[in-house]
């Protein structure tokens, strides 16, 4: 019996286990630290702190609503509906120190000696308080914008009321105590939006990525720059370097590689 054959073949198989366990741990780390996943993490935990603390017969959540506009379509994360208006909730996740102003243009996020800035999430939010504003024919008392901020994050200045972080964004929900609706009018308004929405598809979702890409591609080729469609931070032009694609441009987000998005040129 050749012992040292044996343990060799024994060393082969523990090292393809273990190297087997590795990349998918590697994996698993890649998928968890993923701005798709980190904004997904932030959209459940919004959906749950409504879920919890807001009563469902008096509010009702709609999420992932993607609408239809004059010039593509817009992608809004929640929709709370109830007598007391409805809510239009916009979800960042984000780490660092925001510094902000509800008139400024852009905000700052500081992650130590890094800093980086990003579009007004409010100004962000306006497009899809306007298109629901079109589609339902309400007025602005009636409609709410609420940008929830979720992650490792501190506000360093100031927020506006319906700027909160993480489950806060409830207490302005529930601040708002004059009817502006009617029951019958919420019913209403609750069917609106399902017959309004596009289907939640692959193919509309698709069809939006591609709308923010040429939205913010004419954007770029008028003023020079744009703005990351995930994080808002500043993108940068840079030039494919390996495969397939060498020596193509395309949009860069300046947080890389905290933010990994990217937009064709």
């Amino acid at each position: 019996m050749d012992v040292t054959a044996i343990l060799f073949e024994h060393a082969k198989d523990l090292l393809l286990t273990y190297g087997v366990y590795a990349v998918a741990l590697a994996v698993l780390a890649a998928f968890f630290t993923s701005a798709w996943f980190k904004g997904k993490l932030g959209e459940f935990l919004v959906n749950m702190a409504a879920y919890f603390r807001l009563d469902h017969d008096t509010y009702h959540l709609i999420k992932d609503v993607t609408l239809p506009t004059d010039t593509g379509t817009t992608q809004i994360d929640h929709i709370i509906v109830s007598v007391y208006g409805v809510f239009v909730v916009e979800t960042k996740y984000m780490k660092g120190w925001i510094f902000g102003a509800e008139k400024q243009k852009t905000w700052t996020q500081k992650i130590y000696r890094h800093t980086t800035k990003f579009q007004n999430p409010l100004h962000q939010n306006y497009k899809h308080v306007k298109t629901l504003q079109s589609l339902l024919d309400l007025t602005d008392e009636q409609v709410h914008s609420v940008v929830v901020f979720i992650g490792d994050s501190v506000f360093k200045t100031a927020m506006p009321a319906n700027v909160a972080y993480g489950g806060a964004y409830i207490s302005y929900i529930k601040s708002k105590t004059k009817p502006v609706l009617t029951n019958e009018q919420v019913s209403q308004i609750k069917q609106q939006i399902d017959q309004g929405r596009l289907e939640r598809s692959f193919k509309t979702k698709r069809d939006h990525i591609r709308h923010v890409r040429e939205t913010l591609n004419t954007k770029a080729s008028v003023t020079g720059n744009i703005t990351c469609p995930k994080c808002g931070g500043a993108m940068v032009l840079r030039e494919s370097k390996r495969g397939a694609t060498i020596g193509q441009q395309f949009w860069g987000c300046g947080a890389y590689p905290k933010c990994r998005a990217i937009v064709q040129v």
